[in-house]
């Protein structure tokens, strides 16, 4: 294998190298879960599963985290909003996340870490950096713990900022910090939040700072040095950039690759909640079907802006039925093949060169235009080969048609449709009874029985079944 990836930190594109030969590790930021997951917020998701499946593709063992904060200032502002305990808030969500992930075909991780389970790996590494002189109380007795941004001078080294560059770290009561730019290592309970949101510690009660715990997850699924560290651009400064100083700092080597991807934008700006529900991904999923809008999202390159619209997930949404057209006719001709054991050789090329997901797809067309001909022209063992590499590729790409998960997905589509056109015919029903003519309304109710859906009339209005169905 010789895959290519590009390192945020070193900022070029660097020769992939594994820690441990044959096995991978790989830390992805998950969400922090306040509220409903909308479109933008699931794009690293899918763009580390790609990575995922074509590390796993290429042979490595891969253990794959990706964590969930389930304590932060916002989730417990927004439970406060909302009348309920901060865990309610931050479980109901983290439902609503993991629905979104799977119903857009990202694979499970290995594990699934809360940062609330991990405290006392947080603590062993703030005591750590205190012990070392990298950390300090607040002398405010607020009971916050800073880590003290000076004290390290590599500090700025993923980011390539000098400290004096950057803003102030806005986690915190700045009264307490020595320099404005110290982040938040442990936060000290204020009188107003729940006593359930605090953690007993030497300095007095509270709870972790964000960084830390993405520190403390990452090392012990993983250990103190690790190969790639994940996570959509925004979270380069401060998180990522903090997570490196502390850990480094703690005495843990960390990540040695550090990739980013870019984000799903509307109008040119950052996706986010003010936008409306229009681009909640169970509202975009009512619009289009789950592999197509993936198909959209991974047509992109992983470190490119995607500027979203519902005319460019329609754009992609007909180019993915051409694919699903081919396999569905191949079928029918030579049966059911099993993906290739291996993609084509330019396929593997365009992935290992930092998952060129653009360029890797002029390979699916090409193979899709031959299988197509061979298709014309009755070639069995030619329409058998391109199905079999389609299958492949797709499936490294999460967007094979053949996927079960996407065929039930597919039922529930052709449902929804059979639904509403049955509806628009028992409207006419319905008016054709109300004007009297009941010869018309019978007639309408035979076609749809010759047709298989067979109306019955209830107390509460018509209700249809499919023959032999419910």
């Amino acid at each position: 294998m010789s895959l290519r990836l590009y390192d945020t930190a070193a900022r070029e594109v660097r020769d992939f190298v594994p820690l441990v030969p044959g096995k991978v590790g790989v830390y992805v930021c998950g969400l922090t879960v306040q509220s409903d997951p909308h479109l933008g917020h699931v794009r690293s998701a899918v763009a580390f599963d790609v990575l995922r499946r074509w590390l796993a593709h290429s042979g490595f063992d891969v253990t794959y985290i990706r964590n969930v904060t389930d304590i932060d200032d916002k989730i417990l502002l927004k439970s406060a909003e909302e009348g309920r305990e901060w865990w309610e808030h931050a479980f109901r969500y983290e439902r609503a996340v993991t629905w979104a992930y799977d119903a857009l075909g990202c694979l499970p991780p290995t594990y699934e870490p809360r940062a609330t389970g991990h405290v006392p790996e947080m603590l062993e590494i703030i005591e750590t950096l205190l012990e070392r002189g990298h950390a300090y109380v607040a002398a405010d007795g607020s009971g916050d713990v800073y880590f003290d941004v000076r004290s390290w001078p590599a500090y700025g080294e993923l980011t390539h900022q000098r400290v004096d560059d950057m803003e102030p770290a806005a986690d915190a009561d700045p009264r307490g910090k020595r320099d404005p730019r110290d982040f938040a290592l442990w936060k000290g309970r204020k009188p107003e939040e729940p006593a359930t949101a605090s953690w007993p510690t030497p300095w007095g009660p509270g709870r972790p700072g964000w960084h830390v715990e993405c520190s403390a997850m990452a090392g012990k699924y993983l250990g103190a040095e690790f190969d790639i560290h994940g996570g959509g651009i925004d979270l380069r400064f401060p998180h990522h950039e903090n997570e490196q100083a502390q850990s480094r700092a703690a005495g843990q080597p960390f990540a040695r690759y550090w990739m980013h991807n870019a984000w799903l934008t509307t109008a040119g700006e950052k996706m986010s909640k003010s936008l409306g529900n229009s681009l909640l991904v169970p509202e975009v999923l009512r619009r289009f079907r789950a592999v197509e809008v993936r198909w959209y999202m991974v047509s992109a390159h992983y470190r490119s802006n995607v500027e979203y619209s519902d005319e460019a997930v329609a754009e992609a949404a007909t180019a993915y039925r051409r694919v699903e057209g081919f396999v569905e006719r191949a079928v029918e001709l030579v049966g059911h093949v099993e993906p290739a054991a291996q993609v084509p050789d330019a396929f593997t090329a365009h992935l290992d060169d930092d998952l060129s997901v653009p360029a890797a797809l002029a390979v699916l067309h090409e193979t899709l235009r031959a299988g197509n001909a061979a298709l014309a022209e009755g070639g069995v063992d030619g329409v058998r080969t391109a199905l079999a590499d389609v299958r492949a590729m797709t499936a490294v790409l999460g967007v094979d048609p053949l996927d079960p998960r996407w065929a039930v997905a597919s039922d529930e589509r052709l449902r929804a449709t059979v639904d509403a056109l049955v509806a628009v015919a028992l409207e006419q029903r319905e008016a054709a009874r109300d004007r009297k003519d009941y010869a018309g309304a019978d007639a309408i109710r035979d076609a749809l029985k010759a047709s298989g859906v067979v109306v019955e009339d209830t107390a509460a209005g018509p209700r249809w079944t499919l023959q032999g169905g419910s």
